[in-house]
């Protein structure tokens, strides 16, 4: 048949041949005009492109895309990303693009180049956000259909997030969206897109009002200690008691030690490892010969980059100090002896935890400290049902937890305290306090009480009524 309308024998083997089931087969035959009658650009671009990092394989596709000019394109990205400006560029004036993907662009780092290109390039028409279990993939994904328009950029646009209200197996999708979209303001350039209800919004714009995201406040935030080998520096409280009673100088640089999953709410469960906090100190040998004894009876690997442990075999070792007896170096070492709020990176809702000075915290779970602030006002509020509220709709989700990292967490705000609020401030700090001796007396102890008594002092703070503080709380 392709062969009576005049196609080149060449371009009917290809066809007959092309198995359309090879989703990395390409079409160089393909013809829009013959086939659709297209002499310009698409009317539609509808598809799930592909979700590959680029920093995948050593950078391999990174390499490859560097030098496209694709305004999109960021090294830690995703090759959706450069889809989406594709399929822009194939789409006419007035036309539409209609994707599936990852949801990450929403949120992530990685994903501003895009939110800003869509801002600056489309028109939004529809995004619709589903969260885990909606489809059997293993990403969260969002549906994005927008239009390519010259015209100025629309102020609004629909957006719904299909919740676990949602039944995949029986929900009609085309009625959640009529009965739950929402008109969305376009976000400004570098923020987050997130989908809010109209008393979302609401509840949205007095946070703001009111309060400071934590990025500009005093304070500063870290990463946990990595030691560079884990394996010589951290011990467990048997070798820490030897450790002492050959020398008991050996205390001065045994420092607790919390691990993401040691911490809780307000408290540790219970530390049951101890770091050998050698630091810059390149006098270990003459001022801790216990702790050095111990490091030299492994000291020929790490001297020479290695590890052998156990029954694990042979480990590199990633970094060290000046020294193979020090730690990895680290500027902040000296934050550890201050107070601070800890916290792990993943985690199902706020878990902030109060660190005593001495403690120290490891990667990759991170630490907040200041020098002008109230740790434990900053603690309650960052514990407090609001907080949790508001990360939960800017934070990245994995399933049903989240990613707690350092970039999401400092966008959150928190209401400063001023001689208007400093009485409340001041009853908070003292409700803290309490939680804190119960939890160090009994870390089973419950506090639920004194938690749900912080949470309505903080709705205060907000000045929230009735209807928003039950919003708040349905999350």
């Amino acid at each position: 048949m392709l062969k009576r309308d005049g196609f080149p024998i060449e371009t009917t083997e290809k066809i007959a041949n092309w198995d359309p089931y090879d989703q990395n087969a390409t079409a160089d035959w393909f013809d829009s005009e013959w086939m659709f009658g297209l002499t310009v650009w698409f009317d539609v671009v509808i598809g799930n492109p592909p979700y590959v990092q680029l920093q995948k394989d050593g950078g391999r596709l990174g390499s490859l895309y560097q030098s496209c000019n694709f305004d999109t394109f960021i090294r830690t990205g995703d090759i959706y990303c450069l889809f989406y400006e594709k399929a822009y560029q194939l789409s006419k004036n007035s036309g539409h693009v209609c994707f599936i993907t990852s949801n990450k662009w929403m949120r992530a780092g990685y994903g501003k180049k895009l939110r800003d290109y869509f801002i600056t390039h489309t028109q939004p028409v529809q995004l619709v956000d589903m969260g885990p279990d909606v489809f059997d993939a293993a990403v969260d994904t969002n549906i994005l259909l927008f239009q390519n328009t010259v015209s100025d950029v629309p102020d609004t646009f629909s957006g719904v997030s299909i919740g676990t209200d949602f039944d995949k197996q029986t929900g009609d999708i085309s009625q959640y969206l009529t009965n739950n979209s929402a008109n969305m303001e376009m976000p400004a350039k570098g923020e987050p897109w997130v989908i809010l209800s109209s008393a979302e919004l609401a509840i949205k714009r007095k946070i703001e009002d009111i309060s400071t995201p934590l990025k500009d406040w005093d304070i500063d935030i870290y990463r946990g200690i990595v030691t560079g080998c884990n394996e010589a520096f951290i011990i467990d409280e048997t070798k820490r008691e030897q450790l002492i009673d050959q020398d008991p100088k050996s205390a001065d640089i045994i420092k607790p030690l919390l691990r993401g999953r040691d911490i809780q709410r307000y408290h540790v469960q219970q530390v049951e490892s101890y770091m050998l906090a050698t630091n810059y100190d390149l006098d270990i040998p003459k001022r801790h010969p216990a702790v050095y004894e111990h490091l030299e009876t492994i000291g020929e690997q790490i001297e020479l980059g290695e590890i052998r442990v156990k029954g694990k075999g042979l480990f590199n070792r990633d970094d060290q100090g000046e020294n193979w007896w020090n730690l990895r170096a680290c500027a902040y070492y000296s934050e550890f002896d201050n107070e601070k709020v800890v916290w792990g990176n993943i985690a199902y809702s706020s878990t902030f935890c109060y660190a005593a000075p001495g403690e120290f915290v490891t990667a990759p779970a991170n630490l907040l400290t200041s020098q002008k602030n109230d740790i434990k006002y900053l603690l309650a509020c960052m514990n407090s049902k609001i907080f949790n509220w508001e990360f939960t709709r800017l934070g990245i989700p994995l399933g049903y937890a989240f990613e707690w990292k350092k970039q999401y967490v400092e966008l959150i705000h928190v209401p400063p305290i001023t001689d208007e609020n400093r009485e409340i401030a001041e009853q908070i700090e003292g409700i803290v306090a309490q939680i804190l001796t119960a939890k160090k007396a009994d870390p089973d102890t419950d506090t639920t009480a004194f938690e749900n008594e912080i949470d309505e002092l903080v709705y205060t703070l907000y000045d929230l009524t009735p209807e928003e503080i039950a919003i708040v709380e349905a999350v």
